[in-house]
């Protein structure tokens, strides 16, 4: 009977990730939807606005500088030039939203976070649904993961379909905790995106029926071990969406600043590729500390489990690997001046190597730490 209740417990952890999956897949949707639209109403704004700049710039020097500037929706004495966000420059960034009402009022547009990534007064419907859809979502998965967890009567991250499972549940619910604070649905898209491949590979690649955990995983430093690493991918996994729009933004900023034209409007609702490289940079010096408790946990249980700290296993190796990389990021950055398309790259690098650690190594190279489940 234990038995049959496990599998049942199981069963409803499988349908529990399926409707979270679609969840997801919705608010996915909501989120690009609400990148469209919001680009095109940045786009509106700047039709408004320089239709206004043409009409003010054809009144008669005589009729007076408060009539230039009611034309263009700027308050009598004020510069023009300031009221439309300092021309094309300007306007390539993304507007206040008492600018945006200067400059036509077009529904929607600036009502995005500033450039410390605060939320402005309104929101905008699109963002609102996708974040509420992708808190049901959350919620859901949480009910896959506790049900997996109560049908195998452990922690749920045994194997390689349970940290997959797991870790994106944590990466979305760290995105919806940032987004407390931090106005970064611009990232819905992105954090949304991977949270519904890491499902899917792990419904169709990686499953694992529920069962019991080999002895050696049988400890009390399963919780501790796996729940920082799991934490700590979860930031890396923000992390990596951050670096590359970052590379994004700024190549998109340097073409707008050379007079080129601006084929990503979208990009207009993220910060500047500097807002994204720093908050990148706090986030990236948190989850370094995590996974530096993960590499010392970890000498301690194979301490326990083995007899020794360190035996040059594949896991243990590239679990330092990854290690000196995110460290190499944080002083290169800190001390050598490696700001910019340098550092985004590097914390891609170390994103790729979690990668590499998780899929490749644990699959295809035998050693100690074979538990993936297959």
């Amino acid at each position: 009977m234990p038995f049959a209740i496990n599998e049942t417990m199981g069963q409803y952890s499988e349908l529990f990730m399926l409707l979270a999956a679609g969840t997801y897949t919705v608010a996915f949707i909501a989120f690009a939807w609400d990148l469209a639209k919001s680009s095109k109403a940045l786009r509106a704004v700047d039709l408004k606005a320089a239709e206004a700049e043409q009409t003010a710039s054809k009144v008669p020097v005589g009729a007076g500088v408060g009539t230039a500037g009611a034309g263009a929706g700027a308050p009598a004495g004020t510069d023009r030039t300031e009221s439309h966000l300092a021309g094309p420059a300007g306007r390539a960034e993304r507007p206040t939203s008492s600018a945006a009402k200067q400059a036509g009022g077009a529904s929607g547009a600036g009502q995005t976070a500033d450039a410390d990534m605060r939320y402005a007064a309104e929101r905008r419907v699109p963002a609102r649904v996708a974040v509420a859809l992708t808190v049901l979502g959350v919620l859901i998965h949480a009910a896959g993961v506790i049900t997996r967890a109560l049908g195998a009567g452990r922690v749920p991250w045994g194997n390689m379909y349970e940290f997959l499972t797991t870790g994106a549940f944590v990466a979305v619910a760290v995105f919806l905790l940032v987004l407390i604070r931090r106005d970064l649905r611009f990232l819905g898209t992105f954090v949304v995106g991977l949270a519904i491949i890491m499902l899917v590979a792990a419904s169709v690649a990686y499953w694992t029926p529920v069962g019991h955990l080999v002895p050696a995983l049988q400890s009390y430093w399963l919780i501790i071990h796996v729940s920082i690493a799991v934490m700590s991918s979860a930031l890396f996994t923000l992390t990596f969406a951050m670096s590359a729009l970052q590379l994004v933004q700024a190549h998109r900023q340097k073409t707008v600043a050379a007079g080129g034209a601006d084929k990503l409007g979208f990009m207009r609702l993220v910060p500047s590729a500097l807002s994204l490289e720093n908050l990148s940079y706090r986030i990236n010096a948190i989850a370094f500390i995590g996974w530096t408790f993960t590499l010392m946990f970890g000498a301690i249980w194979a301490e326990k489990a083995w007899g020794r700290f360190w035996g040059w296993d594949t896991k243990e190796v590239w679990t330092f690997v990854i290690w000196v990389v995110y460290a190499g990021y944080l002083h290169a950055r800190a001390t050598r001046g490696w700001t910019g398309t340098r550092a985004a790259w590097l914390s891609i690098v170390g994103y790729l190597c979690v990668i590499f650690n998780f899929t490749i190594v644990n699959q295809f190279f035998n050693g100690l730490h074979s538990y993936s489940g297959l």
